[in-house]
């Protein structure tokens, strides 16, 4: 019974299939499954059930190549302009803003992406000296959790704050770092997939994200996702040409949510188009939110020249 349905939870993620709820948040825990997996061989192998030991090490070989080139990365670090970016979900506008302003300074932070934001975090993010930072902004501070934001040491241009199919703003704005080609930005979050009413405007949610492209502005999306690179909507949304940073860098492994319980899916997310290198990622706990912030070192192309 263990070998089948950890074979079954295996053949639903490589055959690419979206299952019904709750099997879509469930899929978030894909990478745990290696563990029951290999419990599974261990048994078959020592019971000598030939066809159960084959059925069990085919389920453990399809999550080792699925999961394990996540922790080593595929290469992403380029020649360019640095931009350092942050993301970060404020748990309904409760993070200690004091602790992400930190995290800004500290790592030199050029755009900051919020989710979750509301009058009251715009107001405990003012108190703590944010704009001295990253002195631009596009962001539609809303209650019940659904507000967003996005703010930049150099100018943004272009600003909006379009509403997902699930109701949640995601601000987008172009930045434009000094010496570098301009890059679209957008603060993603989709609904979560936490019921099977929630699960329809999830998937729409993810549908209704921009497209990676080659041509015209990079494009860079960084939020909290609510889907691990396990969920066909998100893999449909890489497939377009965008790479997540984390596996890039080989940190695709760390978990940034429930960071108030124990952390074990990597929900939170920085996507870079074809042109945007990868140098660095690294997660970072705040207080009083549910969410890891997430710090991204990235490389743009050079300022087209005018002529």
């Amino acid at each position: 019974m263990l070998v089948a349905v950890c074979g079954l939870w295996v053949a639903v993620r490589a055959g690419g299939v979206e299952p019904p709820w709750p099997g879509s948040a469930l899929l978030a825990f894909t990478p745990w499954v290696v563990v029951p997996a290999v419990v599974g061989l261990g048994v078959a192998a020592t019971i000598r059930d030939r066809w159960a030991t084959a059925a069990a090490a085919a389920t453990v070989l399809v999550l080792a190549l699925v999961v394990v080139p996540r922790s080593w990365g595929t290469g992403g670090e380029s020649d360019g302009v640095v931009l350092r970016v942050m993301t970060a979900n404020l748990r309904v506008g409760g993070a200690d803003a004091t602790t992400i302003v930190d995290l800004v300074r500290d790592n030199r932070i050029d755009v900051l992406a919020l989710q979750e934001y509301t009058p009251e975090a715009g107001d405990a993010f003012d108190r703590a000296g944010l704009a001295a930072l990253l002195p631009y902004r596009v962001a539609d501070p809303e209650p019940l959790g659904i507000g967003s934001a996005l703010f930049a040491r150099t100018p943004l241009t272009g600003g909006a704050t379009p509403v997902d199919p699930g109701g949640f703003v995601e601000a987008t704005a172009t930045v434009h770092p000094a010496g570098a080609a301009a890059v679209m930005v957008r603060s993603v979050h989709p609904c979560a997939p936490y019921t099977r009413a929630h699960e329809r405007c999830w998937q729409r949610g993810l549908a209704g994200e921009p497209r990676a492209t080659t041509r015209g502005t990079a494009r860079l999306l960084m939020g909290d996702f609510n889907a691990t690179l396990d969920h066909p909507g998100l893999r449909r949304l890489l497939a377009s040409g965008y790479r997540d940073a984390a596996a890039t860098t080989g940190t695709g492994l760390k978990p940034t949510w429930p960071e108030d319980l124990v952390p074990v899916a990597t929900l939170d997310h920085v996507l870079v188009d074809a042109r945007i290198g990868v140098r660095t990622v690294s997660v970072h706990p705040v207080p009083d939110t549910d969410h890891r912030a997430v710090c991204a070192v990235l490389t743009l192309p050079g300022q087209p020249d005018a002529g």
